[in-house]
């Protein structure tokens, strides 16, 4: 029997925050409506989740490390993270896993500064602009992407 495959759901700085923070920009749902929704899509396409969030830069890392072994893909929205961390960039490059760089909003349509992305050179792929909705793409994506 195959073994299920595990994916690591990674949340940065201020997305605990979702539902209060900008609505217009990141729509009313909260971190834990996505969880939830994140949750029952990995019922449907057989997949087990690891869903977490952290405000604190070193905890990321320590995170995506210890994923390395036990996980099978990581989907990650960093947050501001993405715009400034090179130490999230050097934890994803060692793991060799593929990895799915999400944002809720288009990042392309807001401050210029939000245009670079240390996440992307080691991301797989990368879905930003379709809301929450983003996440259960990124799970369909990095299904995919597994060879099983």
């Amino acid at each position: 029997m195959a073994v299920t495959p595990q994916f690591l759901i990674l949340n940065g700085p201020n997305l605990n925050m979702l539902g209060v923070r900008q609505p217009e920009i990141y729509g009313s749902d909260t971190l834990a409506d996505i969880e939830r929704m994140c949750r029952d899509h990995s019922q449907k396409i057989d997949v087990e989740i690891d869903f977490r969030q952290s405000n604190h830069e070193g905890e990321l890392v320590t995170w995506i490390q210890e994923a390395r072994d036990i996980q099978d893909g990581i989907i990650i929205n960093a947050g501001a993270y993405t715009h400034t961390s090179v130490a999230l960039l050097d934890a994803l490059s060692l793991t060799d896993l593929p990895i799915i760089e999400l944002h809720i909003s288009n990042i392309f349509k807001r401050d210029s500064f939000r245009h670079h992305s240390y996440i992307s050179p080691v991301a797989t792929g990368v879905i930003c602009g379709l809301g929450p909705r983003g996440y259960v793409v990124a799970m369909d994506a990095l299904f995919g992407l597994l060879d099983i």
